[in-house]
């Protein structure tokens, strides 16, 4: 899963006009999170075919070993570390530029984003729950009304 890279990597600075370079620095966060999802995925297959390689390669104990062949593994080994090195460059270098993209904004504190309900406060609010309940289950029944509405529209154009 080869990534292209960011910016004009390997083109001399002039290649781009001024609003392409731009465009091309400014890359959007979430592109930056699918490469780097798909760079970790990278580095999870490239350590796996390590650790197959390191399994098949067989330890220095004395028994006769065929020298191309250990030479071989050893030089795919060395070539695997070496790709899951610039991968791992590579993941940093979007780590920083999302962090960069989103040092502006502003930090929501985990407490908010996980909902629960207090136990001091929960006796008045049993109102408020009930009426909620009420609400989510009406909103349920419209939703699934709708998809009924939707599935025989579906059927009738087949």
């Amino acid at each position: 899963m080869s990534t292209p890279p960011l910016a004009g990597a390997g083109m001399p600075p002039g290649a781009f006009s001024g609003t392409q370079a731009q465009a091309a620095r400014e890359v959007n966060t979430a592109s930056l999170c699918r490469i780097g999802q798909e760079t970790v995925q990278d580095i999870v297959f490239r350590t796996m075919e390590i650790f197959q390689l390191l399994r098949n390669m067989q330890l220095p104990n004395g028994v006769t070993y065929h020298t191309g062949t250990y030479q071989d593994r050893l030089g795919k080994l060395q070539e695997h570390l070496r790709q899951l090195s610039i991968l791992f460059r590579k993941l940093r270098l979007v780590y920083d530029k999302c962090n960069e993209n989103c040092a502006g904004l502003d930090p929501v504190p985990i407490e908010q984003l996980i909902p629960y309900v207090e136990e001091d406060g929960s006796k008045h609010d049993d109102r408020g729950a009930a009426s909620q309940l009420r609400f989510a289950s009406e909103e349920r029944r419209e939703i699934m009304e709708v998809n009924k509405v939707i599935k025989l529209k579906l059927t009738s154009v087949k």
